[in-house]
């Protein structure tokens, strides 16, 4: 798909959410009046932010009212974050993502905090007794991650501190848009998880799936699954027959059946959620798959895919594929300037996460059109420099007369080398909120 073509779908889509404005605004006479600031502005000038302030971005917009920081927020408060949500989904849908494995579309799941102001009255709002200030704000974003095509497929976002990984991937295997699953996986899927999302429910959900398959890392030794748990310690690929129930019956335990508490004493949480109580007992089956890593260790998988087309070598390089999301996670905030939230509202902050990852996605798109001129001389292969690709591709959502095929050859102009087989050890630094008066200058 060219450049142009990207441009027109995404407008498209957000002609089409604009349309439908009182499903997604506060009020339903909102933005019925002609004004000097419409809808279509605010949302088109959402996508297309960088990290700069709020007053920097409105001058680079270039809109003809010269609207005030003030006036922008009064605009953007009207609107819903589903608005931005269901662009995001109506942009994929309209854009061919055919690149498979096997067969199968390849999605990971996985989990990133997205910080916000200081708020300690907002929902965001975490309350850690270490910190300095008695807590701070994050957001959570859930997203699930198409490996092969480089896009984000779908996103659960919540408040850092009601953070629930499971549930917000339950949520986007099941939630609906106007009556229509916004996920139905038409085409074969593998969702791919590392440890987090092992739990008997979340095998439960996918099993119920059409069309989906998972492949998840689980822990191992004693804090394992019970099946797991009394595995030896030893490479091996075995299938696990279970049966869960909810019952205490003498023959539900006498048959081994693994018991999903529903209920517990008054003030104390669920110890197992579990949302297949109307079939009762649930048989379950899958895959176990343990293999030794270089450092002497055992990693465990569990998946529902097939013995004789997924071998355990290549259930390592599957998983091993998983690496994509996490460095996706470093564009989707430095690229995009995701880390730099344009105001205080968690509201608002929903807003600006969902067009971030419509931008990474509109941006990758292009990039993959780019085709670089390897020379044999080179060390190494070279690709293509997201930081600038999508920087040149958000100035040429915002021209109206961008040059599609100038954009092509300015993104191939920037590369950078991959070098394959770099390991290093993961040094995770606490990033704070960047404040609205030390922005960057861009």
């Amino acid at each position: 798909m060219t450049p142009s073509n990207l441009k027109n779908l995404l407008n498209r889509a957000i002609k089409r959410v604009v349309a439908t404005r009182g499903s997604h605004s506060s009020d339903l006479r909102n933005f019925t009046r002609v004004r000097k600031l419409p809808l279509e502005s605010v949302v088109t000038l959402l996508h297309t932010m960088d990290g700069g302030s709020l007053a920097k971005e409105l001058h680079k917009a270039g809109i003809a009212s010269n609207p005030t920081p003030a006036a922008f927020i009064q605009q953007r408060h009207k609107i819903n974050p589903s608005a931005f949500r269901e662009i995001m989904q109506d942009f994929n849908q309209s854009c061919t993502d055919d690149e498979l494995y096997c067969g199968y579309r390849l999605l990971a799941i996985d989990g990133t905090s997205v910080n916000l102001p200081y708020n300690p009255d907002s929902e965001s709002f975490l309350a850690v007794d270490t910190h300095p200030r008695g807590g701070y704000n994050a957001l959570h974003i859930n997203p699930l991650y198409d490996l092969q095509n480089k896009t984000y497929f779908d996103c659960a976002i919540q408040a850092k501190s009601k953070m629930d990984e499971q549930g917000a991937l339950i949520k986007m295997l099941y939630t609906k848009i106007k009556m229509l699953y916004t996920n139905n996986f038409e085409t074969p899927t593998i969702i791919i998880g590392d440890r987090g999302y092992e739990s008997y429910n979340i095998f439960a959900h996918m099993l119920s799936r059409p069309n989906v398959d998972f492949l998840i890392r689980v822990k191992q030794g004693k804090s394992a699954m019970r099946d797991i748990s009394n595995l030896p310690m030893m490479e091996l690929d075995k299938d696990i027959s279970l049966t869960l129930t909810t019952s205490q019956s003498k023959a539900h335990r006498e048959a081994g059946y693994v018991l999903m508490q529903m209920s517990s004493k008054k003030g104390h949480k669920n110890r197992a959620r579990w949302d297949f109580s109307h079939i009762n007992p649930f048989p379950m089956k899958f895959r176990c798959v343990r293999f030794l890593l270089p450092s002497g260790e055992y990693e465990t998988l569990v998946t529902s895919l097939p013995r004789a087309h997924f071998g355990i070598e290549e259930l390592k390089a599957l998983y091993h594929m998983r690496w994509g999301i996490e460095t996706s996670f470093r564009v989707l905030k430095y690229c995009t300037g995701l880390i730099n939230i344009h105001s205080k509202s968690d509201r608002f902050a929903e807003q600006e996460v969902y067009a971030a990852l419509t931008m990474f996605n509109f941006c990758n798109r292009i990039s993959r059109e780019v085709v670089i001129q390897q020379k044999k001389t080179n060390r190494y292969e070279y690709k293509v420099n997201l930081t600038m690709a999508i920087f040149l591709c958000k100035e040429f959502f915002r021209d109206p007369n961008g040059d599609a095929e100038k954009l092509i050859r300015e993104i191939a102009m920037y590369t950078e080398p991959v070098r394959p087989g770099r390991a290093d050890q993961r040094n995770i630094k606490v990033k704070g909120f960047v404040g609205f008066t030390y922005r960057v200058a861009a």
